[in-house]
């Protein structure tokens, strides 16, 4: 089995580098969940932290702002990906944290 830290590495050079229809600074401000205007930046932060709560007046207003499906989609798998790359950061450090506070 491949080493799951290459394939992260992977599944976000391939968000944030690959070809896509969003820009590729647009792509990755959803992706840190930073810098953006709304309405994206109310829909990144609902798909982050929400995502339940994510309604079609929200892809509306993205698309009033001009975008097209397609780079709404990138934007929101960009925010997705980003914050369950928080998340999983997160908890690797929690894990190494009991890893070395258990060899004391």
């Amino acid at each position: 089995m491949a080493d799951i830290t290459e394939l992260h590495r992977a599944l976000i050079a391939r968000v944030l580098g690959g070809g896509g229809q969003a820009p590729s600074a647009l792509r990755r401000a959803a992706y840190d969940n930073a810098g953006l205007t709304d309405p994206l930046r109310t829909l990144a932060d609902k798909v982050a932290h929400q995502a339940h709560q994510v309604t079609d007046k929200d892809v509306a207003a993205a698309r009033a702002v001009g975008l097209s499906e397609d780079q709404i989609f990138e934007i929101v798998v960009c925010a997705a990906v980003g914050q369950a790359s928080r998340q999983y950061q997160s908890g690797l450090t929690a894990l190494t944290r009991a890893i070395e506070g258990g060899a004391r």
